[in-house]
């Protein structure tokens, strides 16, 4: 999130594509920007990244649920879990949030997905090669 959201999107002070008062919704600019309490995640991180780390956790234990399920390998149970992260919880949250609450613009909800689809991948692929690591030396 740190690459994506925050360097590409927000920027680090504040002046990325999407704050950018040209294309992006005043309504969703005063949320991260004015509207006081401001986001934890803008004004005290620390419980945010916590909790991103337990919503990995909590990932993984998915993973290791769901898994034996799967075809086996690191690739193919990786991209299994990031369609999962990514359609269950990501593609629900930008349909939800910015585009109903914020009236946010399809362009830029479209980046955010790209975004949240790299994240998902990433992690993804972190918990499969993991989880996977042990069965691939075996095998080797």
């Amino acid at each position: 999130m740190l690459l994506t959201f925050r360097l590409l999107g927000f920027g680090w002070n504040g002046g990325g594509i999407l704050l950018d008062p040209s294309i992006q919704s005043p309504k969703l600019i005063a949320v991260w920007t004015q509207i006081e309490p401001l986001p934890l995640v803008v004004s005290q991180p620390v419980p945010i990244i916590l909790g991103l780390v337990l919503f990995s956790i909590g990932h993984a234990f998915i993973f290791r649920w769901l898994s034996p399920a799967w075809p086996s390998g690191i690739y193919a149970r990786a991209w299994r879990m990031a369609a999962l992260v990514f359609f269950l919880s990501f593609l629900f949250w930008e349909f939800f949030t910015p585009f109903n609450q914020f009236g946010e613009p399809a362009r830029l909800i479209g980046l955010e997905l790209f975004f949240w689809a790299t994240i998902a991948i990433v992690e993804g692929f972190a918990i499969a090669a993991v989880f996977e690591w042990n069965t691939l030396e075996k095998n080797s």
